[in-house]
């Protein structure tokens, strides 16, 4: 594992016209109240965990269940969906008729927009690269999704979505942001408030924190809050591929970078560029940023497995930087860990 202290902490990069992420967690908390389907997600006391890494306590908010989705990404796209059809006023079921949402995936983004567009009238299409498994293309067809297959990477489906929004009028809705395209991303982001709003109400201030990172949506949503309730007080290490060390490298270089390297077994993580708005939070907001290798991931699921926490490689990347060196993120005896397992094993 490779990690590097974050020089900008309290302060961020200096970027120009790139909103820092939302903290309004009350805004995705009414939107959800009207939602038959949410429910707060469940905090486990992981003690199994805590004795492995000679820690006090290990506390892992596990969103393997959320909204019957299988993973965080429930509270995204659907809850941008659902922020435009309460806008567009009217009968919810056809607030958004003759629409078009089209985004790239990875994994789980792209479930969020096929689950959300259809209850409100729309249409979803999804782009996905040759690297994502078949399986995952038929549960987005499964939803009434549109899949399209573009690109051998993430980063070249997103410009064959971002191409077919342009040609056809369509509305992309990226869970990633880049200069002249913030407004939706940001408000996506918001909706992963939610989740940070739980563990806030749900434990006791933490030593340490631990959020995996692709484009850095996540990471940036909740780093944003919980440097808003605890201030300094937490070390927040954000976890990243070494194959796809996209914040990582933007920190070291002191800007936004996009960064090369092999297909990665975290597959969710496997993106090469960070999204502007979770740079710029979590250039003031983390403390330290960490590359773990695909052995150390792949070493970490059967441990968690055993711990009742069985996921994904991307799922429990965050503890896999845990397990695999836990004095390289500064944990001792008296540290209070808290984790995001962020997808179930089958995402």
């Amino acid at each position: 594992m490779q990690i590097i202290d974050n020089p900008y902490a309290g302060q961020g990069l200096t970027m120009p016209g790139i909103p820092a992420p939302s903290i309004d967690h009350k805004a995705p908390a009414s939107l959800l109240r009207q939602c038959p389907e949410h429910g707060v997600t469940p905090m486990i006391d992981a003690q199994g965990l805590a004795r492995r890494l000679g820690v006090a306590q290990v506390r892992v908010k596990d969103e393997r269940g959320r909204m019957g989705l299988g993973s965080f990404k429930a509270l995204g796209a659907a809850y941008v969906i659902a922020h435009e059809a309460v806008q567009a006023g009217g009968d919810f079921a056809t607030a958004l008729s003759g629409r078009c949402y089209v985004t790239a995936s990875a994994g789980n983004h792209g479930l969020s927009v096929a689950a959300g567009a259809p209850v409100f009238g729309a249409r979803a299409v999804v782009y996905l690269s040759d690297t994502v498994p078949e399986g995952f293309a038929a549960r987005l067809r499964a939803k009434g999704a549109e899949v399209v297959r573009a690109g051998h990477d993430y980063e070249e489906s997103m410009q064959a979505a971002f191409e077919a929004a342009e040609r056809n009028g369509w509305t992309l809705l990226s869970d990633s942001s880049w200069e002249g395209y913030t407004a939706l991303p940001h408000r996506l982001m918001e909706g992963y408030l939610q989740m940070a709003a739980e563990c806030l109400d749900q434990i006791e201030e933490p030593t340490h924190i631990l959020l995996q990172a692709g484009v850095g949506g996540l990471a940036g949503a909740c780093a944003a809050l919980f440097r808003a309730r605890y201030g300094e007080g937490p070390r927040i290490i954000v976890v990243e591929p070494d194959a796809a060390p996209a914040l990582h490298a933007s920190i070291g270089a002191g800007q936004a970078v996009e960064t090369r390297g092999p297909v990665s077994i975290m597959g969710r993580l496997d993106c090469k560029a960070p999204s502007l708005i979770a740079l710029k939070g979590l250039s003031r907001d983390a403390s330290a940023f960490a590359l773990i290798t695909e052995a150390e991931a792949e070493a970490a699921m059967p441990i968690l497995h055993a711990e009742g926490l069985e996921t994904s490689p991307s799922g429990g990347a965050g503890l896999a930087a845990a397990l695999a060196d836990p004095g390289a993120l500064g944990l001792g005896p008296s540290s209070r860990v808290l984790a995001i397992l962020s997808e179930g094993p089958d995402a």
